[in-house]
């Protein structure tokens, strides 16, 4: 037995001696006492203080990571963005209660020693000498915070978590070094302060202030005695004093802590025992976080300005910077985004297409003039569930969006009409438009397009020209738009789509480029597009953030819209005169908005895997996409919405989308007119006036090719197969 005891002595004596090692170096650190050097202790303890020298001598404060706020054009709440949910305040908007009740438990002399407590210290080495281990510590309130930076600094890194809370006598050291500089600069108030702002408080609460707001939804300045007593108990374990999971431990604990309040006497006997008799009652708030969250369905737009905030060089030089920003948070940012827009988009989506369709729907509209974009849905909505996606379907996949887009069709002839207009051909041009024909050899911008064997057809048999521009462009004639690309050659036409923000890759430089079919678009990229037409020919790059605030209130610097001349004001009002007749006579009937100037274009890919329509009014641009959001799906004999369709056609489906999402979001708005440009035939006489011709097709498409959504692109030099029409 005596050895026994003999054996437990010792292994208490060695556990004194490690907390010996830094308590009694913490004290001779303040007195400016020579430590003695003897023996084994005396070595490691003259090892420590050498190791304590060489600390730089600053403590390097990282930002506190704060929820971001994402707002739109209105100032409303879009969504809160961040990696830990934390409100930095100040002291005077904490409860007096709160800051009494963390130092009553954490370290009730915090006022009358300095960043170490030789007493705390004393009574942890007596009793963990008793109790044969380290049953208590005695880090004050000031190391704790010094801890907590060390944490906040190594972010999300399990790793550089780990190292920043490892039980050892060089982090010890550090930790003590550290406290001392903060105890002389920021002095007790401020400390206390960083104090309740840092630390964490469980259920992802980080700070004070977000704790009362999971916990009893309400600010810390309102926090009562009882509810302080509760949070300041958490903090010395969150998981085993979480209030929510595990109620009875969480009583104790907030019980220990009014009975230190009342040993100090922060509040009295009978404040004591009126608090201990109440009940826990909490007034939950669950998080919420990320553009999951956003309302009015604008978890892609709120996606969206995550995007540009990670990439864009407004917002630090390198990826790095900007990431670390966004990660840090604690802004402001205000956005584009119209309220009645965006609602407007929502609703037309539901009504037109269900979540569960096997196909979806996307949208985005801007506004000409400014590229803000005014409102941006679709009906596979933000998040990881059934019939929920991540990937935004109005976005280029740099920004969020499809691998490879979704092929145009017709939509695209606009910008091949704008380019021969430009290049000098009349609006009145004429071609003899057969029903097919073999793609012609073509020039390039560096040599020429030679055809392997691959034709073109119409949609409808029946569309056998000649055709001049006007009724090409309202009937959609594929043939036509080919010998008007032959025409002009492949070289302007590329270049136009570049001004309009459409860039397209050198293997997809081909003749189907006419008709939509060589490479996959972006909505919100053909919103913009058509915007420049409406802005009599100035195209201006898509902006999301208007302004935005740092975490101190100062503004930052975000990226603006860079406008710029894509066409003539005359190229531009001749084509609004065109597309005009398309929602007027031609195949976007069913997209007219009425008594306001609208104009369109519809568009339906090979297969029907897509189907467009992009249209405009002089202040809004809106397009609108139909298709599988993953795997490719053929639009005949399917159900959308609700609706059954044999086949879709960009008139019949999109078209009535954009119908009612441009009509909720200009009600009450202007309504100003186009310039229409006179003397263009428009042949209204023989324009199909429903838009639905009998299906036809090429005579040797590849269909490897063309997918539908660029998937596979083509072989260079090579068309796919034409895009279907209509």
């Amino acid at each position: 037995m005596a050895m026994k005891r003999s054996g437990g002595g010792s292994s208490g004596a060695q556990q004194a001696a490690k907390f010996l090692g830094v308590s009694v170096l913490s004290g001779v650190l303040l007195a400016g006492l020579a430590l003695p050097a003897i023996g084994a202790f005396g070595l490691a303890a003259k090892g420590t203080v050498e190791g304590f020298d060489e600390l730089p001598a600053n403590l390097k404060t990282p930002p506190l990571s704060q929820r971001t706020i994402i707002l739109d054009s209105e100032g409303g709440e879009i969504a809160k963005v961040y990696s830990r949910d934390r409100t930095v305040v100040p002291l005077t908007r904490i409860s007096p209660y709160m800051q009494k009740a963390i130092v009553a438990i954490e370290d009730a002399r915090f006022y009358e020693h300095g960043a170490v407590d030789l007493k705390g210290v004393l009574r942890a080495l007596n009793r963990n000498a008793q109790s044969g281990g380290v049953s208590e510590g005695a880090s004050t309130l000031t190391q704790q915070y010094v801890k907590n930076v060390f944490v906040e600094e190594a972010g999300d890194d399990p790793e550089k978590v780990a190292v920043a809370q490892q039980q050892t006598i060089g982090r010890k050291v550090k930790e003590l070094k550290y406290a001392i500089q903060v105890e002389k600069e920021l002095g007790k108030q401020r400390i206390l302060a960083n104090y309740l702002n840092i630390t964490f408080f469980g259920q992802q609460a980080y700070g004070v202030e977000a704790a009362a707001q999971r916990y009893f939804s309400k600010h810390a300045k309102d926090l009562t005695l009882g509810e302080s007593a509760l949070l300041a108990g958490i903090v010395q374990s969150p998981s085993r004093f979480d209030p929510v999971n595990a109620p009875k431990e969480a009583v104790k604990r907030r019980n220990l802590v009014l009975q230190r309040m009342a040993d100090l006497k922060n509040i009295t006997p009978a404040q004591l025992a009126a608090e201990k008799a109440k009940p826990i009652k909490l007034n939950v708030s669950r998080p919420k976080s990320g553009c999951i969250t956003a309302v009015n369905g604008a978890g892609f737009f709120c996606d969206y300005v995550r995007q540009v905030f990670l990439q864009d060089p407004a917002f630090g030089k390198t990826k790095e910077a900007r990431a670390k920003r966004w990660n840090e948070g604690g802004m402001t940012i205000r956005t584009t985004l119209d309220p009645q827009t965006q609602k407007s988009v929502q609703k037309s989506i539901s009504d037109h297409v269900y979540q569960g369709d096997s196909v979806a729907t996307a949208i985005s509209i801007v506004e000409p003039g400014s590229g803000k974009v005014l409102g941006m849905g679709q009906s596979k909505p933000y998040g990881f569930g059934k019939n929920q996606t991540q990937i935004n379907l109005s976005a280029n996949h740099d920004m969020g969006g499809s691998t490879f887009g979704f092929q145009p069709g017709s939509t695209f002839k606009p910008i091949i009409a704008a380019a021969a207009l430009e290049e000098g051909k009349s609006a009145n041009q004429s071609y003899s438009s057969p029903y097919s024909m073999p793609y012609p050899d073509i020039s390039t911008c560096k040599s020429t397009w030679k055809n392997d064997g691959f034709e073109v057809s119409n949609e409808n048999r029946s569309e056998v020209g000649p055709y001049g521009m006007a009724e090409a462009t309202a009937k959609s004639v594929n043939t036509y738009f080919i010998q008007l690309l032959e025409d002009i050659g492949l070289c302007p036409a590329v270049k136009m789509a570049d001004k309009l923000g459409l860039g397209l890759a050198p293997k997809n430089q081909v003749p189907a480029m006419a008709i939509g079919g060589s490479q996959g678009m972006a909505p919100l990229s053909m919103a913009a597009a058509y915007a420049a037409f409406a802005n009599r020919g100035t195209y201006c790059t898509p902006v999301l953030i208007t302004s935005a605030t740092g975490p101190n209130g100062k503004p930052l610097n975000v990226p603006k819209s860079q406008c710029s001349r894509a066409m003539s004001e005359e190229t531009a009002e001749t084509i609004n005169t065109l597309l005009k007749g398309v929602v007027e006579d031609g195949t976007g009937k069913e997209a007219g908005l009425g008594g306001r100037d609208s104009a369109g274009k519809t568009g339906t890919t090979d297969g029907r895997k897509a189907a467009w329509f992009v249209g405009y009014t002089p202040n809004m641009a809106g397009a609108v996409w139909v298709g599988g959001a993953g795997d490719e799906v053929p639009m005949e004999d399917i159900t959308i919405g609700g609706v059954y369709h044999a086949q879709v056609y960009g008139g019949d489906t999109p078209g009535p989308i954009w119908r009612d999402a441009m009509s909720g979001a200009l009600e009450g708005k202007s309504a100003p007119t186009f310039d229409m440009v006179p003397g263009i035939d428009t042949g209204s006489s023989k324009a199909d006036k429903d838009g639905k011709g009998k299906k036809g097709g090429g005579k040797k498409g590849d269909g490897k090719k063309g997918d539908g959504k660029g998937r596979h692109g083509n072989k260079p030099g090579k068309p796919n197969k034409p895009g279907r029409d209509h």
